[in-house]
Parts: C-alpha cells; structure tokens; sequence
C-alpha cells in the first residue's frame, strides 16, 4: 500500500507531487538598503533550492512583502517592485525544475514591522533602518513596541491593491501558489482579532466587519491570480487568549467565507499577535484546528506545527485531519526529510537524478 504522505494532490489544474509541503519561514537575508531592497540573495536560491531537491512537493516561500512599511524586518524579502520580480524568477525557475511546485506567501506585517533580524535580538530595528508600523489601530505589538500609526479607510484600500499588485508580479516571476498571510499578529490577522483591533468603523467591531480585509484581499488576489490555480490562506486558528482575542470557533466562521470566495486551502496555524498568550505546545498540537476546519467546512487544509515525525505526519493524513502537511523547523533541520521519510514508510520519493545513486 502507498503512503498517503506520497500521494499527488490536486487544487484546480496543478497537481502537487506529495504531501509534504514547506511552511513559509523568514530568512531575513534578502537585501537592505538601495535599489535592491527587498531582492532575493543567492542565499535564497540554496536555501530552496536545496529542500526542492530534497524531495519537498511544495515550498511556499517566505513572507514576501507587498511594500516596504509592510517588511517584518529590513531585510525581507518584498514583491513591490520588477526588480525583486527578477529576483524570484530564478528561485521559482529552480523549483519547478526540480519538481516541486513553486509558491509563496504574500504578506504585510501591520504593528509588527521595522523589528530587528531575530538573531540580533527582540524589538525594533536599529534607527537608521526602521520606519513607522502601521495597524488598525494605535496599540503597540509589546512593551518597547513603538505605537503604530492607524490605517484610515483610504489607506486600507491602498492596502488591497498592494495585494493584488504582489499576487500579479508572482504570477510573473513564475509561481503556481499564492497564499495570503493572515496569521501570526500581521496585519490582516490583527484586523481579525478584536485583541489588535479596536476601532469603530467597518473594519472593526463585529466578526463580519474584522474579517472584511481578509476577505476584500482574498477577492482582489483571486481577481488576478488565474482561474486554474489555487488560492490559500494562512490563519491563526486562536490567539491563545481568554479574553479578547481571535478564537476557534471564528476561524471556522472564516473558512466558510474564504471557501466561498475563492480561497482553495486553508494553512492552519496559531498565535503570534502578542497579549498573555499561554501556548500549549506538544507534537502536532495545532492538528485539530485543521481536522475541525476540514469537517465542518469541507475546504481542504494543510497542517502545521511540531510535526517531526514521518509516521506522525502519516498518521495525520490517514486519519483525515488534513490533506498535507507543512514542515517548517524539521526542514531546516532536515533538507532531505522527505526522502528520508519515504524510506521509513516504504514508499517511492523523487530525487533529482545527480543523487539518485544515494537513493
């Protein structure tokens, strides 16, 4: 019998050759200052590049910003310019090449931008490379978090068209996924928690009004994203909060409305928009966000978080939790893990033909 960890996927016309995808994890390592700001590096051309030839079926590559105020740090990678395009293009080229099909996610980071590379420490950049975080409302990421300045009504439109401005300039440096990131405390995820969002107007207070950007982006990117390929989003199902914040239940509100406007998979994640969060973390603990959203909404998910093991994240799939898997920490750890976990679970994983005497 196959693996169903092995077995192809398919969303609208693209066929996805496993299940075993890359989570979008930041490098910080694209360029700074000047005219490239924002573009891939060769750093990035390895980085994927060597998880496509390790057997991934599908990388999503980093938050990419869709403008520069939108950087998590000075050194994301963004998409609001041709140059950062080109930049792309190589790395897209490189991974369909190798197989695996080429996405990756679209994001603005909202009160959390203009912080410094995580190796470098917590909090804001450095002066002479921050800017001022914008957010739906004035109230700071965490103590020593400036107060971020709040979008007016304008502004948010503004904020829709980047979106679709980003998703056109994936299309043409070659991807074949987006995904819009509405997770982790970013922008479109504080508009949804009422933790981060306060105002009064017809971006916040009820559930239908904090999820009106997430839904007006999602149509924006699916008005120019192709009609044959597929559309995801990235949510925190919960906040981790009890009071105030984004919850389970809403999640499952929110799947029913990005199914029907398009959205084609869900990427089930949790937290990050700050607070006095207490994160239960075991091995696949964020497993039954996914499961709940898949049953009782039918939109197919992938799911993340602590999955390290092949029979784990077999188990997962077997059982009907999600339709994938996305491995974030075990594939920086493990650029080849997919072939590993195909031996493990006596099935049959690609390799490029350079190592397939290793196989």
């Amino acid at each position: 019998m196959s693996a169903a960890l092995f077995e192809p996927y398919t969303l609208r016309s693209l066929t996805v050759p496993n299940r075993v995808w890359m989570a979008p994890m930041c490098q910080y390592s694209a360029e700074v200052f000047g005219p490239n700001a924002g573009v891939a590096t060769d750093w990035h051309l390895a980085h994927y590049g060597s998880r496509a030839t390790g057997g991934a079926g599908l990388i999503l590559v980093e938050a990419t910003a869709v403008a520069p105020e939108g950087r998590i740090s000075p050194a994301d990678l963004g998409l609001w310019n041709d140059t950062q395009t080109e930049g792309l293009r190589r790395i897209a080229s490189f991974l369909r090449a190798q197989g695996t099909v080429a996405g990756i996610q679209l994001a603005h980071a909202g009160r959390k931008a203009s912080t410094q590379r995580p190796w470098l420490g917590r909090g804001p950049a450095p002066a002479e490379e921050s800017w001022q975080p914008v957010a739906p409302s004035p109230v700071p990421f965490d103590e020593g978090y400036p107060v971020p300045t709040e979008l007016t009504e304008d502004d948010i439109r503004e904020v829709v068209g980047l979106f679709a401005d980003a998703a056109c300039r994936a299309l043409a440096a070659g991807f074949q996924v987006v995904e819009v990131h509405g997770a982790h405390g970013y922008l479109i995820g504080e508009f949804l928690s009422p933790h981060s969002n306060r105002r009064t107007d017809g971006y916040g207070g009820s559930f239908e009004n904090r999820t009106r950007l997430a839904l007006e982006v999602v149509d924006a990117v699916r008005a120019v994203w192709p009609e044959d390929l597929p559309v995801f989003f990235r949510v925190s199902a919960t906040d981790w909060l009890e009071e105030a914040g984004w919850t389970p239940d809403e999640t499952v509100r929110l799947a029913a409305l990005l199914r029907e406007h398009g959205v084609d998979l869900l990427d089930v994640s949790s937290g990050g928009n700050g607070g006095p969060a207490r994160i239960p973390t075991a091995p696949g603990y964020q497993v039954p966000f996914a499961a709940r959203v898949r049953a009782e909404t039918g939109l197919p998910v992938a799911a993340v978080g602590l999955i390290t093991e092949p029979a784990q994240a077999e188990k997962i799939l077997a059982n009907g939790e999600a339709d994938a898997v996305l491995l974030g920490r075990e594939l920086l750890r493990d650029a080849s893990w997919p072939r590993r976990a195909a031996r493990e679970l006596d099935a049959t994983a690609s390799a490029p033909p350079q190592y397939a005497w290793a196989i």
